[in-house]
């Protein structure tokens, strides 16, 4: 999201495709308020991918089926419940069980500066800023 922004501050004509593999509808939709061009998943196809670069490079936003499946569903459903990424959830999960940042790290086989990454992310979205509140917060909205 920050390269978007970065890059679109020194050329806002530019052309943007994201590729990722980010499908949950509250990250889709920050990146296309950001003005991209198109938004391809990891896992579609080469021609799919192809098929995003011809669009955008006529003039056409492009959403790949699967993105654009989701986003239709998320006109029916509210994005609370999806508030946080399952990887954020999976995490959110070992934090409640006493796990160390090293610990997560270990149980995911992720370093431990992406654990407190997002750790960091948890608690901006969730707007608390202690392991109390987020439990809290947690045990509220039902995610532990």
């Amino acid at each position: 999201l920050s390269l978007v922004q970065k890059v679109k501050r020194i050329n806002p004509e530019i052309k943007i495709i994201v590729l990722s593999m980010h499908d949950e509808s509250h990250l889709v939709k920050e990146i296309l308020k950001e003005g991209v061009n198109g938004y391809v998943l990891k896992k579609d196809t080469k021609d799919e991918l192809l098929e995003a670069i011809y669009s955008v490079r006529g003039g056409k936003m492009y959403l790949s089926n699967d993105i654009n499946s989701m986003l239709v569903k998320s006109l029916y459903e509210p994005d609370e419940g999806k508030l946080l990424t399952s990887r954020e959830r999976e995490i959110l999960q070992l934090i409640s069980k006493e796990y160390t940042n090293r610990d997560i790290a270990e149980e995911l086989f992720i370093s431990e500066r992406t654990v407190e990454t997002h750790r960091k992310n948890i608690f901006r979205k969730t707007k608390t800023n202690s392991i109390v509140g987020l439990i809290k917060f947690a045990y509220a909205n039902n995610l532990i």
